[in-house]
């Protein structure tokens, strides 16, 4: 069959474990919101938000319906969230995120990542006050005013807003994602959040190059294969 076979076969087996990953990610996260706040999405908000996040990644129903099903028979993991601090190589700020169920075997995955490309972990707070907590909505409109106002008169903390190219983005605290999700549904009914989510934004960027730049590419992805890592946010400019 050949060496041309042999890339495809690697190629599909790389597609298939970045699937599994999202997709036990997902699993994760909608078996503990529906254990700690209910599984009816209409009475849980975070629930309904993380459903439809979950299908817009392509995240199958079987896996959603499995997730929500386990947090609904009581027992199973209890997870809990860990977040991790540090420098990646260039010394660009990072902050992992994960959710576990074994604390200290999390910490060791996480901090050999660190170690394995001359990364430098911290102590909580290392690197979080380099970044803003925000909610942060992406759309196609042209007229910021208009939105600014709509969101002004829902009364939602608005951050900064931005218009680029015909691209509206939207920031608020982090607390204001759903009182501003619902505003812009309702007054942009017709309008498609292209971005919608809870996340760390650096206040500035570090560049990254050269060696740095492969070191740290390898950082993400040795972060990407750890099984209790959900999220990864940095301030590198490759």
């Amino acid at each position: 069959m050949g060496r041309s076979f042999e890339v495809r076969k690697a190629s599909m087996a790389k597609t298939q474990g970045a699937k599994i990953k999202v997709y036990s990610k997902y699993g994760k996260e909608i078996y503990m919101c529906a254990k700690n706040g209910g599984s009816d999405p209409d009475m849980n908000q975070p629930l309904k938000h993380l459903i439809a996040k979950a299908k817009k990644d392509q995240v199958p129903a079987h896996v959603i319906d499995k997730a929500i099903d386990k947090a609904c028979g009581g027992g199973g993991e209890e997870y809990q969230p860990a977040r991790y601090e540090g420098f990646a190589p260039g010394g660009a700020s990072v902050i992992v995120d994960c959710l576990t169920d074994n604390g200290n075997r999390t910490f060791q995955d996480v901090r050999q990542c660190f170690v394995k490309t001359g990364a430098k972990i911290g102590s909580p707070g290392t690197t979080a006050h380099m970044f803003d907590h925000q909610a942060v909505f992406q759309f196609k409109a042209e007229d910021e005013e208009s939105v600014l106002e709509a969101l002004m008169m829902a009364d939602v903390d608005v951050t900064d807003i931005e218009l680029e190219e015909g691209v509206i983005t939207v920031f608020a605290p982090h607390t204001e994602f759903f009182k501003a999700k619902t505003a812009l549904n309702t007054e942009y009914p017709e309008v498609t959040l292209d971005v919608e989510e809870i996340t760390f934004v650096p206040q500035n960027h570090t560049p990254v190059t050269g060696e740095d730049a492969e070191k740290f590419q390898k950082f993400i992805d040795l972060l990407d294969d750890c099984d209790d890592v959900q999220q990864v946010y940095h301030n590198a400019a490759l």
